[in-house]
């Protein structure tokens, strides 16, 4: 059974800035729709991110796959089968910045 994919606003707004920037900077919408589209890998298999080292301190347990360099940062609910997409980071940002408070 697949899991169904959900973004939090958070991530949403995030992905509104990619796609204006990328848009602005090129005109190309190539890697905004690739980072949308990167999730589909985890409805069958949402354990194949690996944990998000920064925030192991979290209660919940974040896991992360890559696209270009944008890390997608999600959680499991294995009892609703859902995968929440909760953040797009940066990955040329430094890497304290994944703490931010969203």
């Amino acid at each position: 059974m697949k899991y169904e994919i959900i973004w939090s606003g958070f991530a949403e707004k995030q992905i509104d800035e990619i796609y204006k920037f990328y848009y602005t900077k090129t005109k190309s919408l190539n890697i905004a729709n690739r980072i949308i589209i990167a999730p589909d890998n985890l409805k069958h298999s949402p354990e194949i991110g690996q944990r998000e080292p920064a925030l192991t301190n979290r209660k919940l347990e974040y896991r992360y796959i890559v696209e270009s360099n944008y890390k997608l940062i999600y959680t499991i609910n294995k009892e609703k089968r859902q995968v929440r997409i909760t953040d797009i980071f940066d990955t040329k940002q430094s890497p304290t910045k994944i703490k931010r408070n969203k």
